[in-house]
């Protein structure tokens, strides 16, 4: 059958093979076995790296599908030259694989996934597309968390500095955030850019200027969201803020060499 397919990760298999995890647009997310991928002559190996899309032939094996023919439709090259970038793909890829199961089609957040490549590797504020993808991804995989009301007592959010529990989903108004342990205070700011990526599509949401402070408190906000649904941390958020610090640092650096 033909697939098209999002590269999530792989590992090695054999002697010779790779095993992939894919999120597909005609079936969801799945595993397959590339044979011979790893062989100094596969035509296959460029085609099935971490973050490229690529067009697909299964077949069903034993146990898992077996990809018999790969080629590449887009392998967002300017991920691959940039370090934040990547650091942003990777992270997507990973929020993504954490939240889905082998649970069959979902061409929604295929699409989602394959925008959201599209624009980090395009456009000059990845973050933007990055925390668009967060509150859509919490969306359509059951978590959206409520920032219109309190969820202590119902009381409608004012314009003015709240709590966010992660245990119970949502905004705590400043009478019951303080009652509820491990509620974190959150700026009206930034539950204003929540509600707007919550409620727009994107060409909306691009119309928000996301400073760095209010992109910090963001990441978070939904880090720490995030990290109550899945019992566990991410592993890239580390290796996101080590290449963004570095970046600064060199733009430092760059400056200092040009002043006059």
């Amino acid at each position: 059958m033909r697939a098209e397919a999002v590269v999530l990760r792989h590992t090695d298999w054999g002697e010779a093979d790779r095993l992939l995890w894919l999120f597909t647009r005609e079936l969801g997310k799945v595993r397959a076995i590339a044979k011979g991928v790893r062989k100094p002559r596969s035509r296959k190996a460029g085609h099935l790296e971490p973050f490229t899309r690529v067009g697909l032939m299964l077949a069903h094996g034993r146990d898992l599908l077996i990809v018999t023919q790969a080629e590449a439709v887009d392998a967002y090259l300017p991920l691959r030259d940039n370090l934040v970038r990547l650091g942003y793909a990777l992270y997507v890829v990973e929020l993504l694989d954490r939240f889905t199961y082998e649970e069959g089609e979902n061409s929604s957040i295929y699409r989602l996934l394959v925008d959201t490549l599209s624009r980090i590797s395009t456009e000059e504020t990845a973050a933007l597309a990055v925390r668009y993808f967060e509150i859509r991804l919490l969306d359509l995989v059951g978590f959206r968390p409520q920032l219109f009301t309190c969820v202590g007592c119902g009381a409608v959010i004012r314009a003015e500095d709240q709590f966010f529990s992660a245990e119970h989903g949502g905004v705590l108004c400043p009478s019951c955030g303080p009652r509820h342990a491990g509620a974190r205070p959150i700026s009206m700011a930034t539950l204003k850019y929540l509600r707007h990526f919550q409620r727009s599509n994107y060409t909306d949401a691009q119309r928000a200027h996301l400073t760095g402070t209010l992109d910090r408190e963001l990441e978070a906000i939904m880090q720490y969201y995030v990290t109550y649904i899945l019992e566990r941390g991410l592993n890239t958020p580390a290796f996101l803020r080590r290449v963004r610090a570095d970046e600064m640092r060199s733009r430092g650096n760059e400056s200092e060499e040009t002043a006059p």
